[in-house]
């Protein structure tokens, strides 16, 4: 039978989950193969480098270059406070001297002859890395992170917002289709990572940030609505740094849809159980999909090899249950009804694999195969 290969969209109540959990920079690594991870422990540190500012020191001075180090008074490479006296000008006959004083915090790095100029480096961030689910390390990146592994219950959306956060799975829909009001979201939704159905609105979602709500998964949501509560447009650069205080997960797609039952019914047998999500997504080279994970803790062992091997990926068949991922069929659900294996034309010209879809109401198109992602059982 033919197969196509294409990305999958994971929603499986029972997986192994692998993250690669690695420091922006070269640092150090405190967890060893074998160790049991929680997803709040610290696996891995470093520091970035701070910002850096310039300070026109000669002009200040009123000096020329070449006499700059003459007024210095701190060496080159030392620690200041801000505030500090750096250089200090002569003045006339000991009066109306001139001071420079540190703008900030941080170290001297280099002072031009030739400019004038004096180069000054902020404190360094320290960076944290944790493990972000709990599991196994199986794999440590030398100085730089660790793979951790751990079965799980794993659901992978369409789309998404907001970083990585780690709360309690609770339920406001009370079916797929459900729409959440304003009045849903109560006190009692703090700290939780809550389940939707069919559509959220920006006014939902700004309740959701008042009341403390740290993750919403639902369905869909429309494209005006993201942007009334994103204040911008959404480009095609990856996704996840947005800084409203929440994670949003949309399973289905833009506009009103109803969340699939599976995706539904998942997320309700974990319901009060501690789940790590990521809205971070990017469509286009090195697919990244917004995810939620909870860990079957009970399953977890010390061990430094996997805990079991995962399956084999067979691609996509006759049958198989796809999802579009480009307009005009954008969210629509089918299944594959035929694989043609001879090339086509396009509406680009382009020659291209393409394949046939089946939706519900038997309706069926062909469609470039990468248009297409698997939704893996």
């Amino acid at each position: 039978m033919a197969h196509s290969y294409t990305p999958g969209l994971k929603v499986t109540e029972n997986t192994i989950v692998r993250k690669e959990r690695r420091l922006p920079l070269k640092g150090d690594v405190s967890a060893k193969k074998g160790d049991v991870i929680k997803a709040d422990d610290i696996i891995a540190r470093t520091e970035l480098p701070g910002d850096v500012e310039r300070l026109n020191f000669a002009g200040k001075l009123g000096v020329s270059g070449k006499e700059v180090f003459d007024y210095l008074k701190i060496e080159i490479g030392k620690e200041v406070k801000k505030d500090d006296i750096i250089a200090e000008s002569k003045g006339f006959f000991g009066l109306f001297k001139t001071q420079i004083k540190s703008p900030i915090d941080g170290t001297i790095e280099a002072l031009s002859e030739v400019t004038g100029m004096m180069t000054m480096r902020k404190p360094p961030l320290p960076v944290e890395v944790d493990g972000y689910i709990n599991g196994v390390c199986v794999e440590v990146i030398e100085n730089e992170g660790i793979i951790v592994e751990s079965p799980a219950t794993f659901i992978q959306g369409i789309f998404g917002i907001g970083g990585e956060t780690k709360g309690i799975v609770k339920m406001v829909a009370q079916s797929p289709d459900y729409t959440m009001t304003i009045d849903d979201i109560s006190d009692e939704l703090i700290g939780k990572i809550i389940v939707g159905g069919s559509i959220i609105t920006a006014d939902v979602l700004n309740k959701c940030v008042e009341k403390g709500v740290i993750g919403v998964i639902v369905g869909g949501i429309d494209d005006k609505d993201l942007k009334d509560f994103l204040n911008e447009e959404i480009g095609v650069a990856i996704t996840g740094n947005e800084e409203k205080g929440i994670t949003l997960i949309i399973t289905e797609g833009f506009g009103e849809m109803a969340m699939a039952k599976k995706t539904f019914n998942i997320l309700k047998n974990n319901e009060g159980k501690i789940a790590s999500i990521n809205g971070a997504t990017q469509i286009r080279a090195g697919v990244l999909r917004p995810e939620l994970i909870v860990t079957h803790d009970d399953e977890i062992k010390s061990t430094g090899q996997r805990m079991v091997s995962e399956e084999e990926h067979e691609g996509m068949g006759i049958g198989s249950v796809v999802r579009i991922i480009r307009e005009p069929e954008f969210g629509n659900i089918g299944k594959v009804s035929a694989l043609p294996s001879p090339l086509q034309k396009i509406e680009t010209e382009a020659m291209v694999r393409v394949l046939e879809v089946e939706f519900p109401d038997g309706r069926k198109i062909l469609l470039p195969r990468a248009n297409v992602e698997l939704i893996e059982e």
